[in-house]
């Protein structure tokens, strides 16, 4: 039966080949009954005898508890396979060995920084080159080149949440017969599902949202294509940056309610952004979910929510370091995506080791401020930084 995404949060649909019972339906598997799937902190596996395999072999190439994760997360963002890695950099370090020297990359100006640092320091190195633009604004055809072999975007961006059509993107790939690669950290596949908008791999940082405690590091890369696939799996098992066996479990437990906790972390943004854009200190306020903001109808279209991720600017650089100094409720760290609030001061932090110049061009200055939103009450919250703001 086709399941709803919050079921599926909970529940990976069995199979016949899940160890289950038996096939179809949702049953527990013949793990003793466990309902919390079991933790198999083992490096090997015994073999029956010569010739013979009880299906794992060595923890490197596969772990149940790991494999099970990957299954969640597949059917999560409708991929055919999912790769479980010991952090979300990992992934993306693993997505880059898919190139080779001369490749060329278009890739969003506005990422993450250490995606940034990556493709800068270690990709350029391996011979990859990189066209940055602002893929919401950005005419994309005419960049590319006969060496180009992928599009790389963030939607929304990190952290100053531009919109990207995923599904055009995906035309345009489709055409010139590149790959898109999709970072869906910020929407997660709750509320976003870039490969069924014509994606042919999703990464993720399971770090946040879908982790979403604070507790554990891990990375996801996600496709819909066997070709991919077949590339994936030979590089996880000979780079061997595998998720071990606990945190894969960690964040099994933490998906369980990743539904109800984007719902209830959504529902706290939403009202602090308007409480944001009525104060005097605050000079804007960035956030999808604003009609007036440019991707607004983009959103709207291709994702079922607009997260919970705030980027506002204060006054000056003396405001937004007073307002780390003062949050209390609010935690001044970097990371996001958790059922604690987090605020992130980008120039210091997030995107330190991106250079001036890109940073400026982005529109990160030293009164920028990223906001990540938790369950807590949304009116402590608001108090929290009525408090910093204006104390």
């Amino acid at each position: 039966m086709a399941l709803s995404q919050e079921t599926k949060c909970v529940h990976l649909e069995k199979t016949s080949t899940d160890g289950c019972s038996k096939a179809g339906g949702i049953l527990p598997c013949s793990h003793y009954g466990a309902v919390s799937f079991p933790i198999y902190q083992t490096a090997t596996y015994a073999h029956p005898g010569v010739g013979q395999s009880t299906g794992f072999d060595y923890s490197r190439l596969q772990n149940p508890t790991r494999e099970h994760l990957e299954k969640v997360l597949a059917q999560l963002e409708n991929g055919i396979d999912a790769l479980a890695m010991s952090s979300g950099m990992a992934a993306i370090s693993l997505l880059m060995e898919l190139f080779s020297p001369g490749d060329h990359i278009i890739a969003d100006s506005d990422l993450y920084g250490g995606s940034i640092r990556l493709f800068d320091n270690v990709s350029a190195k391996n011979g990859i080159s990189f066209t940055r633009v602002n893929c919401s604004q950005t005419e994309l055809e005419p960049l590319i080149k006969p060496e180009t072999k992928a599009i790389y975007i963030e939607t929304p961006t990190n952290p100053m949440m531009n919109v990207t059509d995923i599904q055009k993107t995906a035309q345009i790939a489709k055409k010139h017969n590149l790959l898109l690669i999709v970072d869906n950290t910020f929407m997660s596949p709750y509320l976003q599902n870039p490969l069924t908008l014509g994606a042919d791999i999703v990464v993720h940082s399971g770090t946040k949202y879908l982790a979403g405690h604070n507790d554990t590091l891990a990375g996801f890369i996600v496709t819909n294509r066997t070709d991919i696939q077949e590339k994936l799996r030979f590089l996880i098992k000979t780079t061997g940056a595998g998720l071990s066996p606990f945190d894969s479990w960690l964040t099994l437990r933490g998906l369980k309610t990743l539904a109800i906790r984007i719902e209830k972390s959504q529902e706290n943004a939403i009202k602090i952004v308007q409480w944001l854009k009525t104060q005097k200190n605050v000079t804007n306020v960035i956030y999808p979910g604003l009609p007036e903001h440019p991707g607004y109808e983009i959103q709207e279209k291709q994702a079922r929510g607009f997260g919970a991720m705030v980027t506002f600017n204060v006054t000056d650089e003396a405001k937004a370091k007073s307002i780390l100094n003062k949050v209390r409720l609010i935690q001044f760290a970097e990371s996001l995506g958790g059922v604690e609030s987090l605020i992130t001061y980008p120039v210091t932090q997030t995107h330190a080791d991106v250079s001036e110049e890109i940073r400026q061009k982005n529109g990160i200055t030293t009164t920028t401020l990223r906001l990540s939103v938790g369950i807590e009450s949304a009116d402590d919250l608001i108090k929290d930084l009525e408090q910093a703001l204006n104390g």
